[in-house]
């Protein structure tokens, strides 16, 4: 069990929508220090004043998590009060269009974004968590890194990179056998203004972000090596491992529509 008390949470992304939440959740559950990095400054002061009014103990740090030189700086400080014990890499951005038509800057931020900025952050903060033999690390992943799906091929593919690195994270971490865990949150679509205009497959209903985070903050204190939503998510590797490509295709496409649901995409 990974108690969230007395411990100091980071969160990336952490100044709106489910980064809000969790931390708002990890402070209820009387985490010593919460401290958020994001790249809207606007929503960082806010969300900060808001927390510190209730009394919680808030750290907030201007970060652009494509940065390596603004990670490598802001972790410094960070740890200059001593080591992260949650770190929960939240930070992430969508681009939904055919891939013939992403243009090459929309392609490099996206990766520098939902990929290398997951696992320099996770670097950066990863010795101090070994030195002091304890850590969880919670990296948010997608059903989208778990499947196929037309017209988010950039986001899909980074998200298919999150985890299989965050696996194999996992593994490593246990071999050294401390008290360092790696949790993956792998959800369908969740209704906040990242997927806005996106269709529910059948079976995949939007996720209310209250619903989400609760799962998440379960995963972190059960250890839990994946947190999968909606239910249908947790069938994924299965189907697919079963079915052949075409009937896989047609069962998730035509049956339950998710090849079409980024149709009319808009995002934030």
């Amino acid at each position: 069990m990974t108690k969230i008390s007395k411990k100091r949470v980071l969160i990336t992304g952490g100044a709106s929508g489910i980064g809000k939440l969790m931390g708002g959740a990890c402070l209820a559950k009387k985490a010593i220090e919460l401290i958020i990095w994001d790249i809207n400054e606007r929503a960082l002061k806010d969300t900060t004043k808001e927390f510190k009014i209730k009394g919680y103990s808030v750290s907030s740090h201007l970060v652009d998590v494509s940065d390596l030189q603004q990670i490598q700086d802001t972790s410094k400080l960070v740890l200059q009060k001593g080591p992260v014990d949650i770190l929960i890499n939240n930070a992430g951005i969508v681009t939904g269009k055919p891939f013939h038509q992403q243009n090459s800057s929309a392609i490099t931020k996206t990766l520098a974004i939902n990929v290398e900025g997951v696992m320099q952050i996770t670097r950066a903060f990863l010795p101090a968590m070994i030195e002091q033999k304890s850590g969880h690390i919670v990296n948010i992943a997608s059903a989208a890194g778990m499947m196929s799906n037309p017209n988010m091929s950039v986001y899909a593919g980074s998200k298919w990179a999150v985890l299989g690195w965050s696996e194999s994270l996992r593994i490593e971490l246990e071999a050294l056998k401390g008290d360092l865990h790696v949790t993956t949150v792998t959800p369908g679509y969740i209704d906040t203004g990242m997927f806005d205009g996106v269709k529910a497959p059948l079976l995949l209903p939007l996720l209310k972000p209250k619903v989400i985070v609760a799962a998440i903050i379960n995963g972190i204190e059960k250890n839990k090596l994946f947190v999968r939503k909606p239910f249908m998510v947790n069938t994924l590797t299965f189907v697919k491992g079963i079915l052949p490509t075409r009937a896989f295709d047609w069962f998730v496409g035509t049956v339950l529509g998710v090849y079409k649901s980024m149709d009319e995409f808009k995002g934030h």
